[in-house]
């Protein structure tokens, strides 16, 4: 059996990890002692204690109870915390990396600048947590509920986020290069100036999402929900929008050279002084749309097509939009 010896005083006390009583091993944090590497403290309750710096790595927490809980600069690399509960823990600047959080709840944690490099997070309840700057990077977030999460400024590099709820969402400053987010919910989501570019969006719902000055090129947003969105300034370069829904848009300033909007919901959508140099538009619906001036000619000439949305000529909905110079302001 595994044991751990303590100096205290010139004298060695010995503890068996796998059977550490709670009360003594509150009482050795007490005395100062933070490293019980590989303790086993499954299903224990730890709630409200203060556990700061406390190095529990390689440690068994399944089921444990750590709600509101003071973790700051924790270690857990490696612990095995599924089904744990550290909703509304303090643990800004802990180390998860590699951890086991699988089902666990984070629900409105505090993890600002936290490292869960690795982790393993699928089906886990992150409602409300804030990650501001925190490090996901490679991170398994696979059908998380992320739904109000602050993720500003977050590192998702290659982290997948397939079918995970983000609804909500600050994700403005985040790096998401390589990032998994097959069929997640982005509807509300703040993603002001980050970068999606070359990214497989498709099918995404991004409905009332704010993306201004987001980079989208050679996105491929193809049949995604991109209703209502604020895109001011957003660069869409060769992205594919085939049969996305695009319906009051606004997109003003926007980049849309090259775009393939081909049978495209362009209804009620605020296109003023966008570009749409060698744009696709066949079948693409533009019913009361606003588009600038300067793409009239070459959207008459290559428009063609029936809209799927409406069953009419795509041509014939180009003639109920309005074509303007400039914006007010």
């Amino acid at each position: 059996m595994p044991t751990t010896t303590l100096r205290e005083s010139g004298a060695a006390r010995t503890y068996h990890r796998s059977t550490m009583n709670i009360q003594y091993f509150l009482e050795l944090y007490e005395a100062g002692y933070r490293d019980f590497v590989g303790i086993q403290l499954a299903g224990v309750d730890l709630a409200h204690h203060i556990l700061v710096e406390v190095n529990l790595s390689r440690s068994s927490l399944k089921g444990a109870n750590l709600s509101r809980s003071f973790l700051t600069q924790a270690i857990l690399d490696g612990a095995k915390a599924n089904w744990a509960n550290f909703s509304f823990a303090k643990m800004s600047k802990a180390s998860l990396v590699g951890a086991d959080l699988t089902k666990a709840s984070l629900r409105g944690a505090f993890l600002v600048q936290a490292d869960l490099y690795n982790a393993q997070l699928s089906g886990a309840d992150l409602c409300y947590v804030n990650l501001r700057n925190a490090n996901l990077r490679g991170a398994n977030l696979c059908g998380v509920n992320l739904s109000g999460a602050n993720l500003r400024g977050a590192n998702l590099r290659e982290a997948n986020l397939a079918w995970a709820h983000l609804t909500g969402v600050r994700l403005s400053g985040a790096d998401l290069d390589r990032t998994c987010l097959a069929a997640v919910n982005l509807e509300g989501a703040w993603l002001n100036g980050v970068d999606l570019s070359g990214l497989d969006l498709s099918g995404v719902n991004l409905k009332d999402a704010k993306l201004n000055g987001a980079n989208l090129d050679h996105a491929n947003l193809s049949a995604a929900n991109l209703s209502h969105t604020t895109m001011r300034g957003v660069s869409m370069v060769g992205a594919n929008l085939h049969n996305a829904n695009l319906t009051g848009a606004v997109m003003w300033h926007g980049n849309l050279d090259q775009v393939n909007l081909s049978c495209a919901d362009l209804t009620r959508a605020h296109l003023g002084e966008a570009s749409l140099r060698s744009a696709c538009v066949e079948g693409t619906e533009f019913t009361e749309s606003v588009l600038p001036t300067e793409a009239r000619a070459y959207l008459y000439a290559t428009v063609q097509g029936e809209t799927r949305w409406t069953r009419r000529s795509a041509k014939e909905t180009l003639d109920h939009s309005m074509f303007i110079d400039r914006l007010l302001t």
